[in-house]
């Protein structure tokens, strides 16, 4: 492998990883300030949300790629709030399950249209075409990363 393209990638690399957290601290920031609330629990939100339905508390914890002690926190904070509710599993009572309230499914509609809004502004300056390119690009980073995850 060549020395500079070895450069190029890393460099890559790094441009992803700044443009990631520059955009992760806006996000965290705007929820903090618009609506009084973390990107955490709004990640977990969101996961039970596309779940459409329970998640296993160990399941959720995958899905955000954390540990199950970061979760249990947040999920704590949620069902104090009202947003989501804990049940154990019929088949193994030591399984629990969450899934979003009535108001945890409101609440999330308002934040997901203001967070996406919010995202449509960071990435205005990106048009169709780039969107395109980017995501056939990023699509083979994602399949490598994938594989490797599995294989690893």
């Amino acid at each position: 492998m060549s020395s500079s393209l070895s450069k190029r990638r890393l460099r890559l690399w790094i441009r992803l990883l700044r443009i990631t957290r520059v955009t992760e601290l806006q996000l965290r920031e705007f929820l903090r300030v618009q609506h009084e609330s973390t990107l955490p629990r709004f990640d977990v939100m969101a996961a039970l949300h596309r779940a459409q339905g329970e998640l296993t508390m160990t399941g959720l914890s995958r899905r955000l790629l954390v540990s199950n002690g970061n979760t249990t926190t947040v999920i704590d904070r949620l069902e104090k709030d009202g947003l989501v509710k804990r049940s154990s599993s019929a088949a193994d009572r030591r399984i629990v399950n969450v899934s979003l309230t009535a108001a945890g499914r409101r609440q999330f509609a308002r934040l997901a249209a203001e967070h996406e809004a919010q995202v449509d502004a960071l990435f205005g300056d990106i048009s169709s075409a780039d969107l395109d390119a980017l995501e056939v690009l990023l699509a083979r980073l994602d399949t490598k990363a994938v594989v490797h995850d599995l294989n690893g």
